[in-house]
């Protein structure tokens, strides 16, 4: 070849390779122009609703079961919306943002017709067939207690760690899965004081809102419950949405089935072994107990704490009391007659009570528009 015919090869090249340039850009320049205003491709249709947006989510719009007049949920804005806000005096750093919740009466219905765990106490030694003849002479004496307080409405003295002694050694044995489930299919049977709602579903509509609320604005939620860790998971298990390490109970001893009389520092778990309940009580979460497993398991101050009973006192003074950060205490009073099984004397006690500690009184019947959802009506008779 020539060195003219190359010359002329290379100047037909880099005009090809100028033009080609031009149209690439040219295209790009059509598609940016013509995409502006143009709903992205991954848009939902109208038929399939965007999921709500961070901005919605943190909003308090969630809190949708509130009454819009409701002066405990003004609280609670107010507080979350400094918190979270920099410039903000009341601003918590998010790793501070803790709130702790008690469960019954709290988060979830504690008389129907008492509480979850003494009710499943009362099902394993009077109506489960694989245990009825073992139950123990303790473990008959505790539920015949259990029934006075249900006819009665009092409890009698050291009846929490009755229950929690023999909620041990009725399960023994059992491997904690099997426990689990156990939980699981007791809170499938019929709310007995209500219609339309299972055991299980007995959770407060607002008060979920509330966990949902904080958990969007970067806030840590705990359950610290008087009710046995165990039993909590159990029905905290897909409704509350929360890990099961943020779930505190009363604890009972848990060991391993090959040599189910080691202590654990001269036993290795190894292959072949089971976790099962070792059938001894280890402690009541309650009162000044609860301030002690905070401290021990989450290992800082809380912010919020949520309760309902003198139970709960001492969670919500250490909540309040010398706290580096903003903190409030909100307490539920039981008002409610009509939709709940609510106990207007002890209502007003509770609403005494939070104006001599500073606490924030929420009530059932007055700061509620629901409590279980209208298709859920307490029975009468």
């Amino acid at each position: 070849m020539s060195k003219q015919q190359n010359e002329t090869n290379w100047q037909i090249w880099k005009a090809s390779t100028i033009v080609l340039a031009a149209i690439l850009l040219l295209i790009c320049c059509i598609s940016v122009f013509s995409g502006k205003g143009a709903k992205p491709a991954a848009e939902p249709t109208p038929e399939t609703p965007a999921e709500p947006t961070a901005e919605v989510v943190r909003d308090s719009s969630i809190l949708a079961s509130w009454a819009d007049d409701s002066k405990a949920k003004e609280e609670l804005v107010a507080f979350v919306e400094a918190a979270v806000d920099e410039t903000s005096a009341g601003f918590i750093p998010v790793d501070r943002r803790i709130a702790v919740f008690d469960l019954d009466g709290t988060l979830f219905c504690e008389t129907d017709p008492v509480y979850f765990d003494y009710c499943l106490l009362r099902h394993r030694v009077l109506e489960d067939p694989d245990y009825v003849d073992r139950a123990t002479d303790f473990e008959k004496e505790t539920v015949e207690k259990i029934n006075t307080m249900i006819e009665t409405g009092k409890s009698a003295e050291g009846l929490e760690v009755d229950h929690g002694k023999c909620i041990a050694s009725a399960f023994a044995g059992m491997t904690v899965d099997e426990f689990h489930q156990y939980v699981l299919d007791f809170r499938n049977q019929p709310a007995p004081g209500y219609n339309n709602m299972l055991r299980g579903e007995a959770f407060y509509i607002p008060m979920k809102e509330v966990v949902r609320y904080l958990e969007a604005n970067d806030f840590t939620v705990y359950v610290v419950s008087g009710t046995d860790r165990l039993i909590v998971r159990g029905i905290c298990d897909g409704t509350l949405g929360l890990p099961m390490g943020q779930i505190i109970g009363s604890d009972e001893t848990i060991v391993a089935s090959t040599d189910t009389e080691a202590d654990g520092l001269n036993y290795q778990f190894k292959e072949g072994d089971d976790l099962i309940l070792g059938g001894d009580f280890i402690v009541k979460n309650l009162k000044m107990n609860k301030v002690k497993v905070i401290a021990q398991e989450i290992g800082v101050q809380p912010v919020l704490s949520f309760g309902n009973s003198s139970g709960d006192s001492s969670m919500d003074e250490y909540t309040i009391l010398n706290n580096p950060y903003p903190a409030k205490a909100f307490m539920l009073c039981c008002d409610d007659t009509v939709r709940e099984n609510g106990n207007e004397e002890k209502a007003a006690k509770m609403k005494t009570m939070c104006e001599e500690n500073g606490w924030v009184p929420v009530s059932m019947k007055n700061d509620w528009k629901t409590i279980y959802g209208d298709d859920v009506t307490r029975k009468t008779n």
